[in-house]
């Protein structure tokens, strides 16, 4: 067949019309197959696409969310009473707050010049010419003036700076860890707002004595079954949610999310949508140099004339409140296109049990040469309505119970 005509086939082939025809196949065993398929079909769309992920209902899945913290707690620190404006960061905040646990200080720091830390990249030398005037190591804590100097009270030595001395590594107090914390309370407050069904919700139980919801609000803690509207949470419950040894997180820090999910299925009445709680370690633990939370702020002061400054190095739990929130309505378009896209779907039994048929079952071609037909042109003769008749010019029924080998 040359080019000119396989385009001629092909383009005239282009305009023929195709038409299903039904074939009542009697075997058991296709017969089985088929209705299996459909059960299983017909299962997973009532089951898991109209009652798990209710299909039916139009969703909003980004909601406006207003998050706001505040540490509650008070600790004995040695002689010192720590509030909540010495270990809570910030005392009140939004999404974000954390609390110190541990703290490592570094008093009467003042700007001069000093050794340099050992393990600085290239900080140890021998002479003078070792070390370069004005260099700027990154990784080191100032300037270097070009001279090499006793580290402290050791005998070998490293590279002069100029910064706040004495340097960290050297002279750091670490201090005891603050055991009490596990007390501390997070008061998180929490709204959630649904612009396209026009719903606000909050988790504090809504009450109409002020003075009655304060009360309750100073003396309950969150309880999953007992105390769902209670926003209070404890610092070592949150860690026992996450997995999280305190006493570890005492040592390390740690970031925690608290997760906030509001589901709402907004057919029942909106006093139904209440949030669910879960708490996870967000810092990788497995990444030792990385792992756990800390950072530094100064405390200055005039002395003897001389500005100086206290470091703090502070190790805490920080909580990151992140919300979700899912609302869903009954709507008549969402219900209308899952319930076509169902129906359509049970056509696939139909196009599977067809190709088991023709692939496995058709041996002798018997079923294929029933099951396509083709008509070139309309007959001249009228066709007679009898069965038999109808069979022999190709109908749209066929019954092949008898006289197929199978």
């Amino acid at each position: 067949m040359g080019l000119r005509d396989f385009i001629k086939e092909y383009f005239l082939g282009f305009w023929d019309y195709e038409t299903p025809k039904v074939m009542v196949v009697k075997n058991t065993t296709l017969g089985v197959i088929y209705r299996s398929v459909q059960f299983l079909v017909i299962t997973y769309f009532i089951w898991y696409v109209f009652i798990s992920q209710k299909a039916y209902q139009e969703s909003e899945t980004r909601p406006e969310s207003s998050v706001y913290t505040l540490m509650k707690g008070t600790a004995v620190h040695g002689d010192d009473i720590l509030d909540t404006v010495e270990y809570a960061r910030p005392s009140e905040g939004g999404g974000v707050i954390s609390t110190i646990l541990r703290r490592e200080v570094t008093y009467d720091q003042r700007q001069g010049t000093c050794a340099e830390y050992f393990n600085v990249a290239n900080a140890n030398c021998t002479r003078d010419s070792d070390c370069v005037k004005g260099e700027v190591n990154f990784d080191g804590h100032g300037r270097r003036t070009g001279r090499c100097v006793q580290y402290y009270n050791h005998t070998f030595k490293t590279c002069e700076i100029q910064t706040w001395c004495p340097i960290e590594e050297y002279a750091v107090v670490r201090e005891p860890a603050l055991v009490e914390a596990i007390n501390f309370t997070v008061f998180i407050r929490n709204s959630i707002h649904f612009p396209r069904f026009k719903v606000l919700r909050g988790n504090i139980k809504d009450a109409s004595n002020k003075r009655d919801m304060q009360k309750y609000l100073s003396k309950c803690h969150y309880n999953e079954e007992k105390e769902a509207y209670c926003p209070n949470f404890r610092l070592g419950y949150i860690a026992d949610q996450a997995r999280e040894n305190f006493g570890e997180l005492c040592r390390t820090g740690g970031v925690i999310g608290v997760f906030i999910n509001w589901k709402c299925n907004l057919d029942l009445d909106p006093s139904h949508c209440k949030p669910t709680y879960s708490f996870r370690r967000l810092d990788l633990r497995k990444d030792q140099a990385s792992s756990g939370y800390y950072y530094r702020f100064a405390k200055y002061y005039n002395k003897d004339g001389v500005e100086s400054r206290t470091l703090i190095k502070a190790y805490g739990i920080r909580l990151d409140v992140i919300v979700h929130g899912h609302a869903g309505k009954f709507s008549p378009i969402p219900t209308i296109i899952s319930t076509v896209t169902a129906m359509t779907s049970v056509g696939i039994c139909t196009i599977i049990c067809d190709w088991i048929m023709l692939t496995f079952i058709d041996k002798n071609e018997v079923y294929s040469e029933r099951k396509f037909d083709e008509i070139i042109k309309e007959p001249k003769v009228p066709i007679p309505t009898e069965l038999s008749y109808i069979s022999s010019y190709g109908s749209n029924h066929s019954d092949l119970s008898d006289g197929v080998p199978l």
